[in-house]
């Protein structure tokens, strides 16, 4: 290979020993006989991606960035990263209309937001969905989440933000675009069960979306330049003696693991500040620094779901055990399976079927199971098992917040 046209690629592909447990732990390969599968998709690929560029395989698209393939490698290969990387690279043309929309988080909220009961009434009108296929892409069957008239930031500032400096400790607050836009109820919640345990709530000021819509849709300057913004910020909180916490799954991966991995935005000085905020209170209450009341009447038979990037952080313990600490709750762990959406995927036409089928398993489980409702920390995993069983989906957060006493709780903490 000529020296001058040599790529270096700065993924640990060569660790890899081709023992195929990827591609047996790959939801993808068993429902898409197109995607090549995680090994020859990553590890493989790189190796000839790296020699010549045309040896790229357009199959890399169906990839789910689930990272399943990347929790099952027993020599911790990036093979998510390196697929990603390499979808960002080498695919041919622009992103399109419709995936520039959906990774545009931000500008849609904020523009859908101003005429959200309008919009939400038509995004469930056939006609509408049918145009949205034939026009964009945009699969006819998918159920958009609602939009808020009233952004999180907005009811913050007017309702609770005079009351945070009153609080003896201070968290700052990754709300994300879920929250801010589409479903406010789980920041409030957030704020409510902070205060009870004595923590004030700051936001971090003009946050910008996580970034992982505009990583799956290709748009990786647009992301960087997000990255960039939010991490700014979350020094900013740091340096003021802060954690910065979040309700997403999701969110919290991105910032902490994709921002280095796959955007270059390096956040080595402040990594281990950034964390889910049921880990956050969780390790509070095991450290005895706080302590939580709950209900007497409050009784539950929760299903947890384990999202994916929730299982690449390690993190489900965290939720799942202050679950378990309402006296009232019957926690029942749903088996480890993905939900098929992976954020903006399971919107798109060519994938949708791909996204149902690879979340069935879990479908069924809920269906037989019966629970009161499913708890999750994922947004997405929220959107996709209300529109594909006949639970209601909650964040173990807003399960908290139901359930906890927060005059008793608030009493207990401070003395």
């Amino acid at each position: 290979m000529d020296i001058q046209h040599r790529n270096i690629s700065d993924n640990n592909f060569e660790d890899c020993i081709k023992c195929t447990i990827c591609t047996v732990y790959c939801p993808v390969t068993v429902v898409n006989p197109d995607y090549p599968g995680p090994k020859q998709s990553g590890p493989d690929g790189e190796r000839f991606r790296l020699k010549k560029p045309l040896y790229y395989d357009e199959g890399l698209k169906y990839c789910l960035n689930c990272k399943r393939c990347e929790i099952a490698c027993p020599s911790e290969v990036k093979i998510g990263d390196i697929i990603q990387k390499a979808r960002i690279k080498y695919t041919k043309g622009r992103p399109s209309l419709r995936d520039t929309m959906l990774a545009n988080t931000d500008f849609m909220g904020t523009v859908v937001g101003a005429f959200a009961p309008v919009v939400n009434g038509m995004l469930k009108l056939k006609p509408v969905k049918m145009f949205m296929d034939a026009s964009l892409g945009i699969d006819s069957h998918r159920q958009f989440p609602s939009y808020s008239s009233e952004k999180f930031s907005t009811w913050f500032n007017r309702e609770a933000r005079a009351h945070q400096a009153s609080m003896p400790h201070k968290v700052a607050y990754f709300h994300g675009c879920y929250v801010q836009y589409n479903y406010p109820k789980l920041g409030k919640d957030l704020v409510k069960v902070l205060n009870a345990i004595g923590y004030g709530v700051e936001l971090l000021d003009k946050e910008r979306c996580c970034g992982v819509a505009k990583i799956s849709n290709r748009l990786a300057k647009s992301a960087r330049r997000d990255a960039e913004t939010n991490l700014a910020l979350v020094r900013k909180a740091v340096a003021g003696g802060m954690d910065v916490i979040g309700t997403s799954s999701t969110c919290i991966f991105t910032m902490r693991d994709e921002y280095p991995h796959i955007l270059e935005i390096y956040n080595d000085d402040v990594r281990d500040n950034i964390q889910l905020a049921t880990r956050f209170i969780y390790r509070l209450v095991d450290e005895g620094r706080v302590k939580l009341a709950f209900k007497p009447e409050y009784k539950r038979r929760i299903a947890y779901h384990t999202p994916c990037h929730m299982a690449k952080l390690g993190w489900t313990v965290y939720s799942t055990e202050l679950l378990r600490m309402i006296p009232g709750v019957d926690l029942l762990i749903l088996n480890s399976n993905c939900c098929g959406i992976a954020g903006t995927y399971g919107f798109k036409k060519e994938y949708y079927n791909y996204s149902q089928l690879i979340g069935e398993p879990l479908f069924k489980q809920i269906e037989q199971e019966c629970p009161d409702f499913v708890a999750t920390d994922c947004e997405t995993c929220k959107w996709q098992i209300e529109m594909s069983t006949n639970a209601k989906v909650e964040n173990p957060i807003s399960v908290l917040a139901e359930a906890i006493d927060e005059e008793a709780t608030f009493k207990l903490n401070n003395h």
